[in-house]
């Protein structure tokens, strides 16, 4: 297989492709820290299990994918608008991630451990908030119902390293399918094929478990029939070329119909789509072209009337003229907003992005002050807060606040990572060592996790409790890791 043949940002190309070919050439069951699947008589998969692979796939994402959208506005938004949906299915208690590809094309997918993708194709294409909660609930079902661990399950008289380079191409099919036929050719052709699209009787599952979540969610159900409809309708377009999404989730006429009957028998409900899912199509619209071309076309669009919320045209035109770096255009174009910033973070954090960037920085710290006591868990607001406490020199200040939001996120690894940057500020070398061995373990790089523990050791600033703590940490750390090789030696 030719690398150079493969799309150059294809979601996954470097890290399940990588995998796959592996996985399939090497025999081992152990590939990249990614946890074994045991003996082929136990190859369905526990939700421990699939939580490790979700988790070990996600970090590699984060890590390597170049379009992994690392935007705290626009995952906070995925993350709200899933957990209402997931608070609405069949397992309102189950552990849920949302997360964007920054790919123009129509795409969605679920992952193991509850980990669902969505292009940005997919929130630009959708025309209310109703049909993004739609694609969102057809994944959620699929997780819900186990469906990729079924999937596999059925292959369960293959070896397991053949599991898995079947496991990592069809979720690599899911994203990019020209990455999928990569893998298909190096990598045991013939089981990974029969697995590249979800089965009839699955989507037609997810079909009937999406829509009652969606309705449950409060949502407008007629938000499934029409996306697909549309999407089904430019799809001849494309002839044999079909787009990713119905690819690795075929549509029928039969399925269409079925979910236009669906909503033609449930009761008319008018939902107006939330201002947040407004702001983030804005945003995105405008990270699209490069700052200078993205301005005029929100100017035009304000000219001319055509939005579907001025609030968030206004917003797209303010943040575009930000990235381009004119400030006065930016203040003049994000004045006419100040009444509306208690209504959403996006607005607020614009706004003291604005008077930070500008040299306001303590109206900009006022700003995030009265925007948190709104929205206490928004992350942008949270991460931008935090380094313009540490730009301001305000390091002991910074440090209570990091402390606050990792007592309540212990597992969201970017808080360690500041509280890592403020306590070098501060000379605290031993708190520093720990919170950036947190930083790196959350992100599955255990090794580098232990090595910070070890330079903690070495460290003269910390008390008798710390440098205590510091060496348990490290024990279990250590620990972790011997559990890893014997697994690794022994294949399980």
């Amino acid at each position: 297989m030719k690398l150079s043949n493969l799309p150059n940002r294809g979601l996954l190309r470097g890290t399940l492709l990588a995998l796959a070919v592996c996985a399939a050439a090497t025999g081992n069951a152990q590939v990249d820290n990614l946890p074994d699947l045991g003996e082929s008589a136990r190859a369905e998969l526990s939700p421990r299990m699939e939580r490790r692979i979700g988790e070990e796939i996600m970090n590699e994402i984060r890590l390597r994918e170049p379009s992994y959208v690392d935007d705290p506005d626009v995952n906070d938004y995925l993350e709200q608008l899933g957990r209402r949906l997931v608070n609405a299915s069949a397992n309102p208690a189950g552990e849920f991630h949302f997360f964007a590809i920054r790919d123009g094309t129509v795409n969605a997918f679920a992952m193991f451990g509850g980990y669902i993708g969505v292009n940005t194709g997919t929130i630009l294409a959708a025309q209310s908030e109703s049909e993004l909660a739609a694609v969102l609930s057809h994944e959620i079902a699929h997780v819900t119902q186990n469906h990729l661990a079924r999937q596999i399950a059925k292959e369960k008289q293959n070896t397991i390293p053949g599991l898995i380079a079947m496991a990592v191409a069809v979720l690599a099919a899911r994203s990019n399918t020209s990455v999928a036929e990569g893998a298909i050719a190096s990598a045991q052709a013939g089981m990974i094929q029969a697995q590249l699209a979800y089965s009839r009787d699955f989507e037609r599952e997810a079909d009937r478990v999406g829509f009652q979540t969606l309705e449950s969610a409060g949502f407008d159900v007629h938000g499934i029939g029409d996306f697909f409809g549309r999407l089904q309708k430019a799809t001849r377009l494309y002839e044999n070329n079909a787009p990713v999404y119905f690819r690795s989730h075929p549509l029928t006429i039969e399925r269409l119909s079925d979910m236009q009957n669906r909503a033609q028998g449930a009761p008319y409900r008018q939902v107006v789509s939330s201002l947040d899912f407004h702001l983030v199509r804005a945003r995105l619209r405008a990270q699209a072209v490069p700052p200078k071309d993205a301005a005029p076309e929100f100017e035009r669009s304000l000219r001319e009337g055509k939005y579907a919320s001025e609030t968030a045209a206004r917003y797209g035109l303010a943040y575009a003229l930000l990235r381009a770096r004119d400030l006065d255009g930016a203040r003049r174009a994000g004045d006419p907003l100040r009444a509306q910033w208690a209504e959403s973070p996006i607005l607020a954090g614009l706004a003291a992005s604005i008077s930070e960037q500008s040299g306001d920085s303590d109206g900009a710290r006022e700003i995030y002050r009265q925007a948190l006591q709104r929205f206490p868990r928004a992350k942008s607001l949270v991460y931008g807060f935090a380094d313009l406490l540490h730009a301001q020199g305000a390091y002991p200040r910074a440090l209570a606040f990091l402390d606050e939001q990792l007592a309540r996120s212990p597992s969201d690894f970017k808080l360690f990572g500041l509280q890592a940057k403020v306590c070098a500020a501060l000379g605290k070398h031993v708190r520093q060592r720990r919170a950036q061995a947190e930083y790196y373990l959350l992100q599955g790089q255990l090794g580098a996790a232990i090595e910070q523990l070890q330079f903690a050791q070495k460290e003269k600033d910390g008390d008798f409790y710390e440098l205590s703590a510091v060496d348990a940490r490290l024990r279990e750390l250590r620990k972790l890791q011997m559990e890893e090789e014997r697994k690794g030696r022994n294949g399980g």
